[in-house]
């Protein structure tokens, strides 16, 4: 009896186990085949005595996974999933791949975009970088976004016609100082180019300011620069010698284009200008200050104006020599080799007159200067009456020059020490010892280039008034940090060049509103306004921007002239 009821026990064992209703009953216990098999363990007896006991093969990642990917991992029998199960699978598969496609390349993307300052109205914001803050240099990251690409042509094939084809042959006078000048030669070029016309070498005119007569070739590189853009422009050095009444090109106005607007655009000068050229054969340009837009031009034209800005436009060798000495002497003042600063120091009496701002000094001076602004800009200072309030609105506006007291408290506050060495480029100091004294009190070290260089070396010089301002805006352009106390083409070109050259080098551009409230806030404590200072002026470094709608291309060549590196 033991036997049959043993024999029984195991035959309904097997039925069960073979049985398709049992088989695909989904409440039906996995049985492997070790529990049928003679030498294998009775899972059942097993799972009685320990009901938490997991079977042979499988592990406990095999309670939390879904049924679809238990089935795939093999951690269950496939014969309990259903088609709905696999949709399942492949849905969530899907949704993995879709996610991938969309994150990695957005993620990719965001970790190597070029270094890029965006400016939210008049506020600039300014990736964070790993490096800190140095007093010397811009963070590393912003050296290795983006690199000059200007140097050359996009094609590197000229595409000038044929000299006896030229659409006629334009002259302009570039007025005023030197960078204005320089401006107004690379406005020349693309305009030339533009219209497919000879550009006649420009004269820079004598301004009445300047009260300088120099040439071209007392300042430039005639021969680099022709040769330089050989392939853009045709450039010849004279007149043509058919054109016998050279005067006639200076005085009659029937050779002279006077109606050009300011910021003109490229079909402007097609439309208006052209036509008379072709019928004239030669036209004189006047006034050429700021006669060609940014915005309004095409791409290669302004890659055109960085192209003769960067690379055509060199001082001659002899200039560029000197100021290599005194960027050299500068460096090792102190016997070993250390940074410099450059500091661009606005503040000559017709810049304090032109500004029409108010400044700190004895009723007196106060006096002289009104007289002073009222002879010279009768016009805007009227009766005087309503010049205090215009001063105050300036100054909240940040649109006064620095004090050179006040350029001394600024760089004090940004960590600089009283031995930094600093270069100064200015005219004659408005207030002259006296005006300069509290920046020469924090910061001794303050030479010119008639500091480093003897008389001998220096008269050379002096010969011409733009070769003196030539040799600081090489040196200015050399320095470590350089730092503008207002603004004007100087300081705007000098930003300009050392972005193009790869923005490690320092920039500072105070924000001077800022600054008015501060200074005029007389419960400030050193340590806010400090802190004010630097989390400020953290940015205003000369750091890559993004270009605006009117933004200028001189100081900021980014997006035409450069590109990512």
């Amino acid at each position: 009896m033991a036997e049959l009821r043993h024999s029984a026990s195991m035959g309904s064992r097997a039925s069960s186990a073979v049985s398709p209703a049992k088989r695909d009953d989904p409440s039906a216990p996995f049985i492997s085949a070790a529990s049928v098999d003679g030498g294998g363990r009775d899972w059942d007896r097993d799972r009685d005595k320990d009901p938490h006991r997991v079977p042979f093969g499988s592990s406990l990642l095999h309670l939390h996974l879904p049924s679809p990917i238990r089935s795939l991992l093999a951690l269950e029998d496939p014969r309990v999933s259903t088609s709905s199960s696999y949709r399942i699978l492949v849905a969530f598969l899907a949704f993995l791949v879709v996610a991938v496609l969309f994150f990695v390349p957005s993620l990719w993307s965001r970790l190597n975009a070029p270094y890029l300052c965006h400016k939210e109205g008049i506020t600039l914001h300014c990736p964070r970088v790993k490096e800190p803050p140095s007093l010397w240099e811009n963070p590393y990251s912003s050296t290795t976004s983006w690199k000059p690409c200007a140097e050359r042509r996009e094609n590197g094939i000229s595409d000038l016609p044929l000299e006896n084809e030229t659409n006629g042959y334009i002259f302009i006078h570039a007025e005023g100082g030197l960078n204005q000048q320089r401006i107004a030669i690379c406005n020349a070029v693309a305009v030339a180019k533009i219209m497919g016309a000879t550009l006649i070498l420009p004269v820079l005119k004598q301004d009445q300011i300047w009260k300088d007569q120099t040439k071209f070739e007392d300042i430039f590189d005639v021969d680099h620069f022709i040769e330089y853009l050989k392939d853009d422009v045709r450039i010849v050095r004279d007149i043509p010698e058919w054109f016998t009444d050279k005067a006639e090109l200076f005085t009659s106005i029937k050779r002279t284009v006077k109606n050009i607007p300011k910021y003109a655009s490229a079909d402007f000068y097609i439309d208006n200008v052209l036509p008379r050229i072709k019928e004239k054969k030669i036209m004189a340009l006047k006034p050429f200050v700021d006669r060609l837009g940014y915005d309004n031009v095409p791409p290669e034209i302004n890659r055109l104006r960085c192209r003769v800005n960067y690379h055509a436009l060199k001082f001659l060798p002899e200039i560029e020599e000197m100021a290599e000495k005194l960027a050299a002497r500068m460096r090792n003042r102190t016997g070993s080799v250390i940074p410099y600063m450059a500091l661009h120091l606005r503040f000559e009496k017709g810049m304090v007159g032109l500004s029409f701002c108010d400044f700190v000094g004895t009723r007196d001076e106060k006096a002289m200067m009104a007289a002073y602004r009222q002879k010279e800009w009768p016009r805007r200072y009227k009766n005087g009456s309503h010049l205090w309030q215009l001063a105050l609105q300036k100054r909240k506006e940040g649109r006064c020059p620095l004090e050179p007291g006040e350029v001394a408290v600024l760089l004090r506050a940004m960590g600089y020490p009283k031995e930094t060495q600093i270069y100064v480029a200015s005219g004659q100091v408005y207030g002259g010892k006296n005006r300069m004294a509290p920046l020469r009190n924090m910061f001794p070290n303050l030479v010119t280039k008639e500091d480093l260089a003897g008389k001998e070396e220096m008269d050379h010089f002096r010969k011409h008034v733009t070769s003196l301002a030539a040799l600081d805006f090489l040196v200015c352009l050399k320095s470590d940090v350089f730092v503008m106390t207002h603004g004007g083409n100087f300081a705007k070109l000098i930003i300009g060049a050392r972005r193009y050259m790869g923005h490690r080098l320092k920039s500072i551009k105070p924000d001077k509103g800022i600054m008015s409230k501060s200074f005029g806030d007389p419960y400030m404590g050193w340590a806010t306004f400090v802190e004010d200072v630097v989390i400020t002026h953290h940015t205003r470094t000369g750091l890559p921007e993004a270009t605006f709608p009117n933004y200028d291309i001189w100081e900021n060549p980014l997006t035409p002239c450069m590109c990512r590196a």
